[in-house]
C-alpha cells in the first residue's frame, strides 16, 4: 500500500488519524486525471469515462443497465441529499439512528428539503428490527403525523461497525411489509466490504437495498460518489441532480476516478489497506487493557483513554474526541486511510506503549 506521507518529526507538525480523506487522491487516479486531461469529452457525465465507470461498476455489482441507473455526484452530502428529495413527497419522513449522518452531520440538509427526520437509539451503531418497528408503529397517526417513507443506514456506521447479511434481510424484510424505501449511506462502503465481519457482495446490497451508493471520496478518489438506483426510481433523477447543483459540466473528472476505482480492484485494495492500519492500532489498545467503545470492524477505532494519554498523544498525533467521560477519562476515536502511513501507525503504537508504561501516567 501506498506510503505518501511526508518523514514525521517530533518537530513536525501532528500526524492526522484525524479522517479518511486528509490527504488528496491516490497517485494513480492523479495520473488518469492528467492522462485525460487534453481529450474532448461530452459534459454533464454523458462522457466515455462515466459510461465507463458505470459499466465496471455494474459489472462489480452483477447487474445490467435494466436494473440500475448509476449517477456521480460530488459529495456525501449530495449523495444523501438528493436520494432522499427524489423518492419522497413533501409529507413524507425518514427514518435514520441518532448517531446517522443525516442526523448530526449535515447540518440539517434533509429537514430543508422539508422531510421529517424520525430519529431512534443505535445499537452498536446499527438499526435493529425491533427499533425500526417501533418507530414505524409510533407514527402512523395519519394525517396528523408525517408518514414513515424511507430507512436510512450508513454501512459502515457511524461507529465503524457492519451489518450482516441477516441483519440487512430483516430491516429490508421490514421495510417491504411497511412500504418503506431503503437507501444505505456508502461513504465507507468500502472498508465495510472488506471488513473481517463482512458476509455480503456489492449484489447482496442491491438486492437488499432500494438505492445505495459508493463512497469515492474517503476511499482514495478526489472527490466523488456513486449512486446505485433501482431502476423504477430512476426517472427523473438527473433532474434532482441539476436542481441541487450536483450535476457537474465536467463530469468526466469524477468518471474517471471511478474507472481507475473499479477497473483493476484499486478500491478494494486501499480500502483493506485502510481496515488493517486500524486492526494494527486497536489491537494495541487492548493489548495494554485500554476499552473500545465500539469493536473496531473497519477502520475507525473508538477507545476509552486516561486524559492525560490523550493529551500526550495530542502532541504528536491528530484524532477526534468523541466524547468526553468525565474529567479522567475519553472516547477518542482514530480513523485511517488509504493512504495511512503504516510507519506512523507504529510510532504511535510505540508513543502508546511507552508512555502507558510511565510512571507519570502510572501514578495518575
Amino acid at each position: 500500500m501506498p506510503s505518501t506521507s511526508l518523514c514525521q518529526e517530533e518537530t513536525c507538525t501532528p500526524y492526522s488519524l484525524m479522517d479518511d480523506y486528509s490527504e488528496g487522491a491516490h497517485p494513480q487516479i492523479l495520473e488518469a486525471l492528467l492522462r485525460t486531461n487534453s481529450t474532448q469529452q461530452v459534459s454533464y457525465g454523458g462522457d466515455e469515462y462515466s459510461n465507463a465507470a458505470r459499466q465496471l461498476i455494474r459489472e462489480k455489482i452483477n447487474c445490467t443497465g435494466d436494473e440500475a441507473d448509476i449517477f456521480f455526484v460530488p459529495s456525501g452530502t449530495s449523495a444523501n441529499l438528493i436520494s432522499i428529495a427524489s423518492c419522497l413527497r413533501p409529507y413524507e419522513a425518514v427514518i435514520t439512528l441518532d448517531s446517522g449522518h443525516i442526523a448530526c452531520k449535515e447540518a440539517g440538509a434533509i429537514e430543508a428539503t422539508g422531510h421529517k427526520l424520525i430519529v431512534v437509539p443505535a445499537v452498536d451503531g446499527k438499526m435493529t428490527p425491533t427499533y425500526l418497528q417501533k418507530a414505524i408503529q409510533q407514527n402512523q397517526f395519519f394525517p396528523h403525523m408525517a408518514k414513515p417513507r424511507l430507512l436510512y443506514l450508513s454501512n459502515a456506521s457511524e461507529t465503524g461497525t457492519v451489518y450482516t447479511k441477516c441483519e440487512l434481510s430483516s430491516l429490508a424484510a421490514i421495510c417491504k411489509n411497511a412500504s418503506l424505501l431503503l437507501l444505505m449511506d456508502g461513504a465507507r462502503l468500502g472498508t465495510a466490504l472488506c471488513s473481517t465481519k463482512n458476509d455480503m457482495t456489492l449484489r447482496d446490497i442491491f438486492d437488499l437495498t432500494d438505492i445505495f451508493w459508493i463512497g469515492g471520496t474517503k476511499a482514495g478518489a478526489l472527490m466523488g460518489e456513486a449512486i446505485v438506483v433501482k431502476k423504477d426510481l430512476a426517472e427523473g433523477f438527473v433532474f434532482h441532480l441539476k436542481q441541487h447543483g450536483a450535476l457537474l459540466a465536467k463530469g468526466r473528472t469524477l468518471g474517471v476516478q471511478f474507472v481507475e476505482l473499479f477497473r483493476s480492484g484499486l478500491f478494494f485494495a486501499l480500502a483493506s489497506h485502510a481496515n488493517h492500519m486500524a486492526r494494527k492500532i486497536s489491537a494495541c489498545f487492548e493489548s495494554l487493557g485500554y476499552p473500545l467503545a465500539a469493536d473496531t470492524e473497519t477502520n475507525q477505532v473508538f477507545v476509552v483513554l486516561p486524559e492525560l494519554l490523550v493529551r500526550r498523544l495530542q502532541e504528536r498525533f491528530r484524532f477526534y474526541i468523541w466524547e468526553q467521560r468525565d474529567d479522567e477519562q475519553a472516547v477518542v476515536r482514530i480513523v485511517t486511510s488509504w493512504a495511512t502511513d503504516e510507519v506512523q501507525v507504529d510510532k504511535f503504537n510505540a508513543w502508546v506503549q511507552q508512555w502507558t508504561a510511565s510512571k507519570e501516567l502510572a501514578t495518575e
